[in-house]
């Protein structure tokens, strides 16, 4: 027998109960909609199919589906059956996929059809339960066929569960970012997830019934966390199958969107829109707009705040969550091109080479300390350890510094950082400067191999027609960088690529760039 369990608001189920015909999710594209009453009857189905078939908490589930009605159905079944969920990039390659199956040491996983591409050739033979949306594959069971069959009443004992994420794998492999199961009853004020979801609707301003746009993968930490957060607070999630600049606008308008999150790169697509397109659509129920996972040129985000207003907020983080920043536009226009001021609990430290902490202005290694969130790169101890300096803060790798108010403007990863001749060049200058020329769709800057300065800046970009690269528009790009910043950070060349390897949610994977030019690659196209 299921035992009846009474939540407090911050939970799918109380809103469920409260007003089960409140809408949960709709589909952009679609339109397909989930009401509360819908969601928490088939989120308990998740639950009971995956104890049927042997997890039990702590036990590892993957994921592995593009933005689908079911995916906030599966990972809220997940969440209250107590188990690690790991949602997989359906962009990657079956080799990729089969890492990460092997290194979360999934019991379980769920595809969809429309990702079978990724499935071909994979070993799933440590996966014992497979089940696929959409259909039956080859060695996967029909998910909607066999959780149709079971209750719609929550499992007897639930638990709070976690998700269990992959770093990108923008400067190497991809990382399972691993956290402590909070192995306490669903709905505990003291679950990460709950807290989560009470900074959500205190931070954010989110309420019942206030509509958040998600219009990034889901398999992402961002997108993910503040769905389920804002199913938890009593929201409607509108999901975008895919990212379009003006579909964005015309879902805003008509769902009328209080809240959403976006990357840079969609803050650009959207303001080269033209000017008739742009004015077409009523964005005036935006109340909090939230950017982060990649640096916004300054000239972005004046362009955004000259069109929405003052309700675009930003935040620095990482889903290893070791500390973070948080700025309101009215601080960012006093900041130009700051991150924020550490929040919460936790405290920024600037670290050079040598392990000291550096003056105002002065950049180095971005450190935070004070705040107790934990976590391991699964598998990897020594990874993990690198994390720590011998005082026990904690980094991501990015490099950035502070100016005299405490506000932390970033400049690189470490990883991207150019030595040239002995001076260190931080390539974001570059390709914030770049990105906003006209001509340019996308950019990187990385440094590539010099006989006498052992590396030298190159840029790549991305044109709207490959026909106009060449040696006029490389001129003229270089000469826009210089006339804005000391020659020593330009590219000394530009480069042209139909697109650049840039993952949905807008990371950019350099290494692959920068190993194609390291491995010896000439071409002028790539």
């Amino acid at each position: 027998m299921a035992t009846e369990v009474k939540l407090p608001m911050l939970h799918p189920r109380a809103h469920a109960e409260a007003n089960p015909d409140r809408l949960a999710i709709i589909m952009g594209e679609t339109g397909e909609v989930t009401t509360y009453g819908q969601l928490e009857g088939r989120a308990n189905q998740a639950a009971h199919l995956f104890y049927g078939v042997g997890l039990r908490p702590g036990d590892a589930l993957a994921i592995l589906m593009e933005n689908h009605p079911r995916y906030l159905e599966l990972t809220s079944g997940a969440q209250r059956s107590g188990l690690r969920y790991t949602a997989i990039n359906s962009h990657l390659t079956p080799a990729e996929v089969q890492y990460i199956l092997d290194d979360c040491g999934a019991q379980a996983l769920v595809a969809s059809s429309g990702v079978a591409g990724a499935l071909a050739g994979l070993d799933l033979s440590r996966v014992p339960a497979r089940f696929m949306v959409d259909g039956a594959g080859e060695g996967f069971a029909p998910y909607e066929d066999h959780a149709a069959k079971e209750p719609e009443t929550p499992l007897d004992t639930e638990l709070e569960g976690t998700e269990m994420l992959y770093s990108s794998g923008t400067t190497g492999r991809p990382k399972g970012v691993r956290k402590p199961l909070p192995a306490t009853p669903l709905g505990d004020p003291t679950a990460r997830q709950v807290q989560m979801a009470q900074g959500w609707a205190g931070r954010y301003g989110l309420q019942p019934g206030d509509v958040y746009l998600c219009p990034a993968p889901l398999y992402h930490a961002a997108p993910l966390v503040a769905s389920m957060s804002t199913n938890r607070v009593g929201g409607t999630v509108v999901v975008m199958e895919r990212f379009d600049p003006e579909r964005c606008l015309q879902l805003i308008e008509r769902h009328r969107v209080s809240h959403a999150q976006f990357v840079p790169t969609m803050f650009v697509r959207m303001l080269r829109l033209p000017e008739e397109v742009r004015v077409r659509y009523d964005v005036s129920s935006l109340r909090m707009v939230v950017h982060a996972a990649a640096p916004c040129p300054v000239a972005v985000k004046e362009g955004m705040l000259g069109w929405w207003g003052p309700i675009i907020y930003e935040y620095y983080a990482g889903t290893e969550d070791i500390g973070g920043t948080w700025i309101d536009p009215n601080e960012w226009l006093e900041h130009r091109g700051s991150v924020g001021k550490a929040r919460d609990t936790a405290v920024l430290h600037i670290v050079d080479a040598e392990g000291d902490e550096c003056p105002v202005g002065t950049p180095g290694t971005v450190y935070f300390s004070g705040h107790e969130a934990t976590f391991e790169y699964h598998n990897d101890p020594e990874k993990t350890k690198a994390v720590f300096n011998d005082k026990g803060w904690r980094t991501l790798g990015d490099i950035g510094y502070l100016d005299e108010d405490g506000y932390l403007y970033l400049t690189d990863r470490k990883a991207y950082m150019i030595v040239s001749g002995g001076v260190n060049i931080y390539p974001q200058e570059a390709e914030n400067t770049l990105a906003v020329h006209p001509a340019v769709v996308d950019v990187a800057v990385i440094g590539v191999p010099n006989p006498e300065y052992g590396e030298e800046v190159k840029a790549v970009v991305q044109v709207e027609d490959l026909s106009t690269a060449g040696p006029a528009l490389e001129a003229e790009l270089i000469a826009y960088c210089k006339e804005r910043l000391a020659p020593y950070k330009c590219p000394r060349s530009v480069d042209f690529a139909d697109e650049l390897p840039r993952d949905p949610n807008g990371k950019l994977y350099k290494r692959l760039l920068r190993d194609r030019y390291w491995a010896g690659h000439q071409s002028r196209i790539i």
